[in-house]
Parts: C-alpha cells; structure tokens; sequence
C-alpha cells in the first residue's frame, strides 16, 4: 500500500510519467477535455460531479507528488473576479512563475504536444483552467 495522500493509480502512473517541462493542465470543469487537448495527452477524469473534485485540491495533490517549474492560465475579462487566482498562488511553491494568456494562444499550449496530461476536474468556477509545467527533481 502506498503512503501517499494520493492513491487514484491511473493518476499516480501518468504523473510518474511526466518528464521535465512535460505540461499538465488542471482543467475546470468547463473545459472542453477531448476537444481543446492534445490528441496524445492522457486525460483522468477526476469530474464526478459539480466541485467533486475541485482544482484547489486536485493542485494540493499534484503539487505534492511533483515540482513545478511554471504555471499559466488563460487571461480573463477585467471586470470578471477570478477567486481562484490568489489560490492558486498560495498552493505553488513560493516564486512559481505565473503567466497570463489570451484564449487562444492558451489553448494552443495545451493543444501542444507537450501537454502530456489533463486532469478533469468537476470546478465550477470560471477561467480556473491552471497548466502546469514539470520542474526538474531537487
């Protein structure tokens, strides 16, 4: 039996998978999996229903299981009050880079083929799609 706080296998293999600068995209559950994601990419399905599991504590998980180098989201309206943001921030690792990107330059990262994997999520709130760049192992 494994010690981790994370047991879901499929997640635990795709994620020991992942190699430097391989990007993983934390998706709300808005997001278009299939359709907006590299063909290749695996996709775990996390979304059991609406905030089952939420992105904060998918982050948590992940964020204890591998080091992140980078993270980038897409831009949203100015007048839109992104909650999730602050969040976010105070779950990466200290001085983690964030970068903002208009809808379709954001989708086309994770329509690249270094997205190796995407995680549905059932998050309801808006633009709190987080991808995520693999940092080398310290």
């Amino acid at each position: 039996m494994i010690k981790t706080n994370i047991t879901h296998p499929e997640l635990l293999s795709a994620l020991a998978k992942c190699g430097h600068k391989a990007k993983i995209l934390i998706a709300d559950g808005n997001f278009s999996f299939v359709t907006n994601s590299n063909p290749k990419a695996e996709i775990i399905y996390l979304n059991f229903a609406p905030d089952m599991l939420n992105a904060i504590d998918v982050l948590k998980g992940v964020t204890e299981l591998i080091n992140v180098e980078a993270a980038e989201m897409m831009t949203w309206p100015d007048d839109f009050e992104n909650t999730i943001y602050d969040e976010y921030v105070n779950i990466l690792p200290e001085g983690t880079p964030i970068s903002h990107q208009p809808r379709k330059p954001f989708y086309d990262q994770i329509k690249s083929t270094d997205t190796f994997l995407v995680i549905a999520t059932g998050e309801k709130r808006r633009f709190a799609n987080l991808l995520l760049t693999v940092g080398v192992v310290k």
